[in-house]
This record gives structure tokens, C-alpha cells and sequence, in this order.
């Protein structure tokens, strides 16, 4: 069974009420190293509690019936961070694929990765490709994880991809479209976000999912990610179930 026909349209919010859940959410989760540092505790410790909040949505996610959820698990331009930092996200991505792999398989969740691979390390990934390789054919919820990824970069490749075949011959440039685009993405196949929601305070979008988020619906809470629970969540959801998406046109109220 699909994940479209697992899925529940409306979840019940606090007051009793039905709200409209969204097919794809994004996550930028931000403020692990903020939340360390306010307690006074290393950065890495930050990251660490940041893998278990991270964990919660995942269940929660697929417990509710969302299709997609993309997290923006390490941008391109995060290896600019300290070389201990940078180790030491990767000793997570390490242990999460290690410890989480077989469960999440076992709860059917497929797992995609975006982002550029051409420069990773070969044993990261080794890595990367044995957890979408595992899952590729499970049916439940569509874990995407950007790593290594920007979306300009992104953009790039689609176009570079698209030239490519323009050259060979075999696509008229009159014959790019919209559509072609997205599916030339890294994204390709998937539905866009319907809701992205960023942690810490931030408000922006920092190269995340750019094409993509055309329409989106964003949401913003001060609250640092290992912070983010399950409740938060679902504020999050009855934020996005209160909004009317016009995609350009005009409230329904107005007509």
C-alpha cells in the first residue's frame, strides 16, 4: 500500500477541531548549537539531542500520515565549519545510518538523498547509497535527506542536465518547461512543500529547497530544533491547517 493511501487527510488539533495535513514538509532545523551553548555545553551536544528530536518527527510524521518530509540535514557551504565540528556530524550521519537504518526500514520509511556526491567522501558516501538502496522499495513515508546540498547548486545541475540533452539533440530548448525543470531537480518525481518550517528564530530559507518552495507555506518558531517535539509539530501543522493556499489567486472569501 502506497504512502498516499496510507495517509490520514486531517488530524484532530488541540480544541477538537480537523486540520488539513500537507503532503511534503521541510525541516531546517536550526539551533542545535545555540540550544548547547545556553546550557553551557558543548556544540557537539547540541547535535546530539538534535539526532533524537529529529528521530520524534520522523515517527511522528509517518504516526499521522505525512507523505514526504525533507530535512536539511548538512548544507553545501557547512564545510566551511570547524574541522571538529564537521567530523563530528559526520561520526552522527555514521551512527544514525548504523543504529536507525533497520528500524526505519523495518517502519517502511523510504529514504532519498539530495545534494551533490561527485565530491563526497567515498566511505560517506558508501553510506548514503546503502541506506536509499535498502529502502528503495518502501511504500510509507518518503524521508528525504539534503546533504551536501544547496539549491542553487541544485538548479545548476537540472539546467546542465537539460543543456545536455539539448545538445545531443534530443530536446528542443522551445520544449523546457516548468515541469521539465522540476523533474531534472534533485527533487524530481516528488510533490513540493507544502510547509517548511525553520527553528532557532531564522527567518529564511538559506538556499533550501529555492524552486521548489514557489508556494510554500513557511513557519517560524523561536523554539532551537532539539527543542522541537512532538507538540511543536503539531502547532506547526495547525498553523498551516488555519492558512487558505491561493497559489496566486484570489481568497475565496474575496470572490
Amino acid at each position: 500500500m502506497s504512502a498516499s493511501q496510507n495517509r490520514k487527510p486531517h488530524v484532530l488539533a488541540a480544541d477538537g477541531s480537523s486540520v488539513k495535513l500537507p503532503r511534503h514538509v521541510g525541516f531546517i532545523m536550526d539551533g542545535n548549537g545555540r540550544w548547547a551553548t545556553s546550557r553551557g555545553l558543548p556544540r557537539t551536544e547540541g547535535h546530539r539531542h538534535g539526532l533524537q528530536a529529529l528521530r520524534n518527527v520522523i515517527r511522528h510524521a509517518g504516526k499521522i500520515g505525512i507523505e514526504v518530509i525533507t530535512i536539511y540535514s548538512f548544507s553545501s557551504e557547512n564545510w566551511n565549519r570547524p574541522e571538529t565540528e564537521v567530523a563530528f556530524l559526520m561520526s552522527l550521519l555514521r551512527r544514525f545510518v548504523q543504529r536507525d537504518l533497520s528500524e526505519l526500514h523495518d517502519a517502511n520509511v523510504r529514504i532519498r538523498i539530495i545534494g551533490g556526491r561527485s565530491d563526497l567522501e567515498p566511505g560517506i558516501l558508501s553510506l548514503l547509497e546503502e541506506a536509499e538502496e535498502l529502502t528503495r522499495n518502501n511504500t510509507g513515508l518518503n524521508l528525504v535527506v539534503a546533504f551536501n546540498y544547496g539549491a542553487r547548486s541544485e538548479i545548476v545541475r537540472a539546467v546542465q542536465s537539460l543543456a545536455k540533452q539539448v545538445a545531443a539533440g534530443d530536446l528542443k530548448p522551445e520544449d523546457i518547461s516548468e515541469e521539465r525543470v522540476s523533474n531534472a531537480l534533485d527533487t524530481g518525481g516528488l510533490p513540493d512543500p507544502d510547509l517548511i518550517v525553520r527553528t532557532s528564530g531564522e527567518m529564511r530559507l538559506s538556499n533550501f529547497l529555492l524552486w521548489q518552495a514557489a508556494y510554500s507555506e513557511f513557519y517560524f518558531c523561536d523554539l532551537h530544533w532539539p527543542d522541537f517535539d512532538e507538540a511543536a509539530f503539531d502547532k506547526a501543522l495547525e498553523c498551516y491547517g488555519s492558512r487558505e493556499r491561493r497559489y496566486g489567486g484570489l481568497d475565496a472569501k474575496a470572490l
